[in-house]
């Protein structure tokens, strides 16, 4: 019984990646035609507008159902309740605080977390509260932005949270007023949840966002990586990875995240690791923790 429980949690894991293929596919008609009544042939001829409207689309119906199902993750990560992948009930290290570099936000469903202050503080923490002064969102699909706003108005971070409509490599001239300028060596804390696995030139950009960083900075992430546990396991999700990046908005699954944040800089302490409830055969296995410069 226990043999067959086993295999069948391991066919549904291998079976999954295509389920979610499906389900993102289902969702290419409709966008096509809704880019072509609104922006005309133009846009439906674009193949990085298509992916960028398809992906939000996509991300509308998923991304809700990431938060209520990873929901507990973040939010441990952010109140510095993590070590080793597993979470506590002990803050083990400071909150998220400070002026912080948001990668990623996509439509903003994790934005009202910075809105929190409210956190039970262990002995090695510094502050009974996160005390974020600043949020910059950097986030280049503009499909997401009007999401993403009315998420920062409803969490009350008018103000605090400012939406940078750039990638990585132009942060520190982003704002769209431009009154922003962000300098090396001036951010508290770098955010990143599920996005590094998209962003182009990984290594270089993960340097780039190391170098934002004060001295004792830290970086919460919560990202999906390589499978470089077993052999069959990383062919076979290089198989599902030639389909993946086409309804996933570019996202690579067989990307070495961990090796790039590693040989990004020099950190004085990594704690991360692989939450311990992902078995072999995760096709989409994660890392979950923190880096510290």
């Amino acid at each position: 019984m226990v043999s067959f429980q086993k295999f069948n949690e391991a066919f549904w894991s291998l079976v999954m990646p295509w389920q979610m293929l499906y389900m993102s596919l289902a969702y290419l008609p409709g966008t096509i035609s809704h880019l072509y009544k609104t922006s005309g042939l133009t846009a439906i001829l674009s193949w990085k507008r298509v992916q960028d409207a398809w992906f939000s689309r996509f991300w509308s119906f998923w991304g809700p159902r990431i938060r209520i199902g990873r929901g507990h993750y973040i939010v441990a990560l952010l109140e510095g309740r993590v070590t080793q992948a597993r979470i506590g009930k002990d803050v083990v290290m400071p909150p998220v605080n400070g002026t912080v570099l948001d990668i990623g936000p996509g439509r903003g469903y994790w934005v009202d977390l910075y809105g929190k202050t409210d956190v039970p503080v262990g002995k090695e923490a510094v502050s009974s509260k996160k005390a974020i002064t600043k949020v910059y969102g950097v986030e280049p699909n503009a499909d997401s932005w009007p999401s993403l706003r009315q998420k920062v108005k409803d969490a009350g971070l008018d103000g605090i949270y400012e939406i940078l409509p750039v990638g990585i490599e132009a942060i520190s001239a982003a704002s769209p007023d431009g009154t922003a300028h962000i300098e090396k060596g001036s951010v508290d804390c770098i955010v990143s949840v599920l996005c590094l696995c998209s962003i182009p030139d990984q290594e270089k950009n993960i340097k780039e966002l190391y170098g934002y960083l004060k001295e004792g900075g830290r970086w919460y992430l919560y990202e999906h990586v390589v499978a470089n546990k077993y052999w069959p396991m990383r062919l076979y999700q290089a198989f599902v990875n030639v389909f993946w990046p086409y309804a996933y908005g570019g996202c690579q699954l067989c990307k070495d995240t961990r090796g790039s944040l590693e040989n990004a800089g020099k950190w004085s302490k990594i704690d991360i690791a692989q939450p311990p409830e992902e078995q072999w055969h995760f096709t989409v296995p994660h890392i979950f923790g923190t880096f510290t410069k």
